[in-house]
């Protein structure tokens, strides 16, 4: 009777396993016969409405496209060229004041103004004598003027201290890194004046009214005073400063 118990289990269950082999198959052919049997219409790609909808799409990419172009050109005409052309008139002007050629930096004056004028009216109306007395004055007035002539600028000579000796008390060595990648050194007392380091910096080529010193890490804006020693400005061992030229503040 076990035996058979046995049988009649093993046949149950390999009926369900061929049952449900069965749904499974209808279940994975069912959608593949409906569309064999039943075939759906699709529109064609070309079709008249695909192209109208297409079109339309264009044309408003194409509008939004003129928009954003627009609106990028006037934003660059309005705000990008008046701040370069402000920049670039700052840079021309610090650049003519180190070079010494201010006089650029003027508009000029016209030949012939005013006196010259004044000059060609009042001698509509007056005599030969009238004339020559006239231009007398003019001339000892003239003549009479003092000359001033300008005094020329005493250009500024930088002496640097001589170097302490390394077994100084109180040295530090400094290294100036330059924008143009020269590395220069050189050694301070931390007792010394802070302007010497700007001194050191106009002596290699970088004046201070362009350029400023910084620390590395983290960058600091090194503050330089007269009555700011080395150590008060946080030069306590040896440091690598950057020269770094100064931004242009737009007012």
């Amino acid at each position: 009777m076990c035996v058979k118990g046995v049988k009649d289990a093993l046949k149950l269950a390999g009926r369900g396993f061929i049952f449900l082999g069965i749904c499974t198959w209808l279940i994975y052919m069912f959608p593949r016969l409906k569309y064999f049997f039943f075939p759906v219409c699709q529109e064609l790609p070309d079709s008249p409405l695909l192209e109208s909808n297409r079109q339309k799409q264009e044309q408003v990419r194409r509008v939004q496209q003129h928009q954003h172009n627009d609106k990028t050109s006037d934003y660059a005409e309005s705000v990008i060229k008046p701040r370069q052309n402000v920049l670039l008139q700052q840079r021309m002007e610090r650049y003519h004041r180190m070079t010494g050629e201010t006089w650029k930096l003027s508009q000029g004056f016209p030949v012939g103004g005013e006196d010259d004028q004044v000059c060609g009216d009042a001698g509509v109306d007056e005599n030969p004598n009238q004339g020559a007395r006239r231009r007398r004055k003019l001339l000892q007035t003239v003549t009479h003027d003092p000359v001033q002539q300008e005094v020329p600028k005493q250009k500024k000579v930088i002496v640097l201290p001589d170097e302490p000796s390394t077994d100084t008390e109180g040295v530090v060595k400094i290294a100036l890194r330059c924008p143009s990648g020269r590395t220069i050194c050189r050694r301070f007392l931390k007792t010394w004046s802070s302007l010497l380091l700007l001194d050191w910096m106009m002596k290699a080529g970088y004046h201070p009214a362009l350029y400023t010193l910084c620390t590395s890490y983290p960058r600091t804006v090194l503050i330089a005073a007269a009555d700011v020693s080395l150590e008060e400005a946080g030069i306590l061992t040896n440091t690598v400063l950057n020269v770094e030229e100064k931004e242009p503040s737009i007012t």
